[in-house]
């Protein structure tokens, strides 16, 4: 009896035990953008409290969170992800400032609204399908996530834990489930919200944000998995019923579903943390919290999941299995490289990436270099990588590619209060192959300013690209007496410069924010010019035409975060130029003295511009700001033709619109500082102030005898006061600017735009 008894007892402790041991817990993830990062802060409590997670699922934030996990990062480490720095440029569309690479940058223009169509429709395919950029996403997605799925056959259920997630095929209305494949470009396609990021297709699927038809896939958990219990972690909600007013509204209720954020069974408890964080805020104080709140929910739950699940998993054994599970990675190695464009293979895309004659192998650094060198192309217009494994442990990269429409509009210019008002047109052709060509025609118009601009630039396809570029420009500025606003009659042009020259130039990088640049332009200037302030209508201008040729060297480095009013970055340009030319000057009506001169010139100018941030935090930044000019120029015939044809000195924006001979010298150097306060991410308070000392001026007499003289006389400052907001469209702003030496040293402007021209021809 008591043997029996005995041994009733050790079966039902066997099969106790043997319960125990095979309980499952599944985890639901899901979605809703940045308040999903509060699922690291639930998985973190889940661990902490040695509570199983077996199998996991997630839709969109979700699947972010959760593939992670799934792919062995442990939550302190997917927490260091989202709060680098790096995750909330990615979630904003941002770039890295060393990954730029402005080999294949346009020189700076006045554009503010960029329009793309094809030849075959304009509307159609005109407007745009996401208004932030993934590719800073995309890679680092590659990099964190495709590498472990290559090594496990791209199945899901060979993951550190199994895992699924949900995307939406929009044309067949219906949630598509990710059980297998590239794990990178399953999470990518769940996590695709719609008009944010660029849609990508998978088996030739095109997918969005699968919580658009399941945001909470918890029926995909029990059918799949069939847990003994589920943790769900909801940190989203139905819209509301849309009004007859609320356009947003009845567009949500169109595209998305209702989801039941429920539990299919019984066994299972829903956590719902609370946030205050809203679907877009991925700096790291949101961040923070939301993790925070996940935490703290789950730990008030964590009693209630102990009545129903026993199993305890051991912290020093997750760890050692997920360090076995990682070991099995191999390290991103790329010996081949695959480029597909509408199923065709883009020579100039793989050529760019790798050179598969020398049996090259990329490792990350060098791959990541080369990748933002191809997405910098304005011929391709989206990229997605995936990764396959090789049988010699290195990857094949397979790099789907888009390629930008053949045309973009630019339009744009510099609205003011005041005349200096100057639009902006831009039309570009481009194309993609074997090489990739770029053709331009531009315009700027105003009373101001007028110019013309046509250019092609060739760009030849390998690791380290040249680009080759022709261009014939037409400038024009027309000068007047005036700080004059709208209401103010501004006096009649004193000082018309007409330029035109053609040439081209050779490119090739240094380092991806490092660029060279050599060319050669032929050029004829026309300055058209009154000596005194008392002229009439019918009286005639003096006249000096100046023709030659000019070659130069150009050395530059840019990462600004702005291409005008930057806060952040650095900025190196030098140039050295050398001026050939003859001139012709003929005397006009008010004239002292009569001429007609013809001379022979000859100069090298070096000039140096550089811009520096050496603090930059999130509401304030300060620069260094200069510039450093050499110039041997001779003089011209007289003493305003040879002001015309030196260097200026404008780096306050606005300073260029005005004519400021007391900031015009063959030697000078400036320096200054950029203070900057960020009030709000778009709204900044700025002075921008300089200090200008001249080391040779030109000088002249009351009888017209003009001199060059070593002085450091006549230094003085420029400064100005501006209150920016950094538009979608482009800055808009309120202006103070001084120039001490004007009879008017205060003038205030509002603009609205860039204050940006085309090269001048020798200047």
């Amino acid at each position: 009896m008591v043997a029996n008894k005995l041994y009733l007892t050790l079966v039902a402790f066997l099969l106790a035990t043997t319960s125990i041991a095979q309980q499952k817990v599944g985890v639901v993830l899901s979605g809703g953008g940045a308040t999903g990062l509060a699922h690291i802060g639930v998985l973190k409590a889940l661990e902490e409290k040695n509570i199983p997670i077996d199998y996991i699922t997630g839709t969109s934030a979700g699947a972010l969170v959760g593939s992670l996990y799934a792919a062995g990062y442990s939550p302190a480490e997917i927490e260091a992800i989202v709060l680098n720095e790096n995750f909330e440029m990615m979630a904003n569309g941002e770039l890295p400032s060393n990954d730029r690479f402005i080999l294949r940058e346009d020189e700076p223009h006045a554009g503010m609204v960029s329009l793309s169509f094809s030849k075959d429709s304009i509307l159609k395919r005109s407007l745009p399908t996401n208004f932030t950029s993934s590719a800073f996403l995309d890679f680092e997605m590659m990099r964190l996530l495709g590498t472990v799925s290559a090594n496990h056959n791209k199945d899901f259920d060979s993951l550190f834990v199994p895992f699924r997630c949900v995307a939406s095929d929009i044309e067949m209305k219906s949630p598509v489930i990710f059980r297998d494949g590239n794990l990178n470009a399953a999470v990518r396609a769940s996590m695709t919200y719609p008009f944010y990021f660029y849609p990508i297709r998978v088996d030739d699927i095109l997918l969005f944000d699968g919580g658009l038809y399941n945001n909470f896939p918890a029926d995909v958990m029990y059918t799949d998995f069939n847990p003994d219990f589920i943790i769900g972690s909801n940190v989203s909600y139905n819209a509301d019923p849309p009004t007859e007013d609320d356009l947003i509204g009845q567009v949500t209720n169109m595209l998305v579903s209702h989801t039941r954020f429920e539990l299919p069974c019984e066994q299972g408890i829903i956590i719902e943390p609370n946030t205050d964080v809203s679907s877009f805020a991925f700096d790291e104080k949101s961040a923070r919290a939301a993790i925070q709140s996940g935490y703290d929910a789950t730990i008030a739950y964590v009693d209630s999941i102990r009545i129903y699940v026993s199993k305890e998993s051991e912290s020093e054994n997750i760890k050692e299995q997920r360090i076995a599970f990682r070991g099995q990675a191999v390290d991103l190695k790329i010996s081949e490289v695959e480029t597909q464009f509408e199923k065709r293979n883009i020579g100039f895309a793989q050529r760019s990436l790798i050179r598969p004659r020398k049996n090259e192998v990329l490792n990350s650094k060098q791959l990541e270099k080369r990748y933002y060198r191809l997405y910098a192309a304005p011929q391709v217009d989206f990229l997605y990588p995936t990764l396959s494994k090789n049988s010699d442990s290195t990857y094949k990269l397979n790099v789907n590619v888009r390629k930008a429409r053949d045309f973009k509009l630019d339009i744009g210019g510099h609205i003011s209060s005041r005349p200096v008002n100057t639009g902006y047109a831009g039309l570009t052709f481009q194309s993609i192959g074997k090489i990739s060509t770029r053709t331009k025609v531009e315009s700027y118009f105003g009373k101001f300013y007028g110019s013309a601009k046509a250019q092609t630039v060739v760009d030849l396809p390998a690791v380290y690209p040249i680009s080759l570029s022709g261009y014939l420009v037409l400038n024009r500025w027309d000068y007047f007496r005036s700080f004059a606003t709208f209401f103010e009659e501004s006096k009649p042009s004193f000082l018309v410069q007409n330029e035109i020259y053609l040439g081209g130039n050779v490119s090739v990088p240094v380092t991806n924010t490092f660029r060279a640049t050599a060319g050669i332009r032929m050029f004829r200037l026309d300055d058209s010019y009154y000596q005194i302030e008392d002229f009439t209508s019918v009286d005639t201008a003096d006249i000096t035409n100046f023709d030659g040729y000019s070659a130069y060297f150009r050395f530059t480095h840019n990462t600004l975060n702005r291409k005008q009013f930057a806060s952040s970055g650095n900025y190196l340009d030098f140039t050295f130029r050398y001026v050939n030319g003859k001139e012709r000057s003929l005397s006009g009506s008010t004239s002292i003295l009569p001429f007609d001169i013809e001379g022979f010139h000859e100069w090298i100018n070096m000039r140096l511009d550089f811009q520096s941030f050496v603090v930059d935090q999130p509401f304030f930044h300060f620069g260094v700001h200069g510039q450093l000019v050499s110039n041997s120029q001779t003089v011209f015939a007289n003493y305003t033709a040879s002001l015309l044809a030196l260097t200026e000195f404008s780096l306050v924006p606005d300073a260029k619109t005005y004519f400021l001979p007391e900031y015009r010298s063959p030697q000078y150097a400036a320096i200054g500082a950029n203070t900057v306060f960020t009030i709000k991410k778009i709204i900044d308070l700025r002075l921008d102030a300089y200090f200008y000392q001249p080391f040779t001026q030109l000088r002249v007499d009351a009888d017209g005898k003009q001199e060059l003289v070593s002085s450091l006389e006549n230094s003085t400052l420029m400064a100005s006061a501006s209150a920016v907001f950094h538009s979608f469209i482009g800055p808009i702003r309120f202006t103070t600017n001084y120039f001490p030496m004007q009879e008017i040293p205060f003038s205030f402007q509002f603009s609205m735009g860039y204050v940006l021209f085309n090269q001048r021809a020798i200047r």
